[in-house]
């Protein structure tokens, strides 16, 4: 007989387990499935390309992010967003679950001649929980596709860290699937009658909205779509947003 539910961890745990394996994209043991997903750098993965989000050069230039500061990047790749931060002059932890990521976010920082950014093999929610070796506070927490590939209950979990870490006046910079763009739109409740994610989950804004109420807004926008020869990366399947921590 099994009777070990007491926390809300527990509960997150079990919640976890309701999901076919093949379907897990957001714990520790995701890490084989990214692994090959990184494997072939030459694959024509959109943004495998080496540019920095267009909303988050655009927060920057705009002002409506300090540059300096300490940044921290959820489920970072191969750390296109994370150089370009550092570049700007924020120190930057980024995170993601695949050593492949890791390595080669590592390779294009010792390329590029980047300093300022420490990467990190690891589940963030892990990482950054009391005793961590990611604490806050941090100026900005920013997330380019990690959020949508949680399913609906660890989101919990993402707004536990969030207030863990982002520091009073701090940002969240959020790039996910929009609903009609990319992303499965099924109800919350479907996902666990399915024991499948189908990729991804696809937002609106007023989802958005309702999950972070607990910031204040900034800019939400569909992502520009930004040609071959741009120097950003840019798909208008995804929404932008850009959160405060007002205290």
């Amino acid at each position: 007989m099994d009777r070990h539910i007491r926390t809300v961890e527990d509960v997150l745990e079990l919640l976890d387990g309701l999901f076919a394996p093949e379907a897990d994209r957001w714990t520790d043991g995701a890490a084989d499935w990214w692994d090959g997903f990184y494997a072939d750098r030459s694959r024509p993965v959109p943004f495998f390309v080496p540019k920095p989000d267009e909303n988050l050069v655009s927060y920057l230039d705009r002002g409506l992010l300090a540059p300096g500061g300490r940044a921290l990047d959820l489920g970072c790749g191969p750390g296109r967003n994370a150089l370009h931060l550092a570049a700007r002059g924020f120190a930057v932890d980024a995170v993601d679950l695949s050593p492949a990521a890791v390595a080669w976010g590592e390779d294009r920082a010792r390329e590029t001649g980047t300093r300022g950014v420490r990467f990190h093999r690891g589940d963030a929610f892990a990482l950054t929980a009391a005793g961590g070796p990611l604490e806050g506070p941090y100026d900005l927490v920013h997330d380019s596709g990690c959020f949508h590939h949680l399913p609906p209950h660890r989101r919990v979990s993402y707004l536990a860290l969030l207030d863990r870490v982002i520091a009073p006046g701090g940002h969240l910079a959020l790039t996910c699937f929009a609903a009609g763009g990319m992303g499965s739109e099924l109800p919350d409740t479907d996902f666990y009658r399915q024991a499948r994610l189908h990729g991804g989950l696809a937002y609106t804004p007023e989802s958005l909205r309702a999950i972070f109420s607990g910031l204040t807004e900034v800019e939400l926008r569909r992502m520009r779509d930004e040609p071959l020869d741009s120097p950003h990366f840019g798909e208008p399947f995804l929404w932008t947003a850009l959160f405060r921590n007002t205290p």
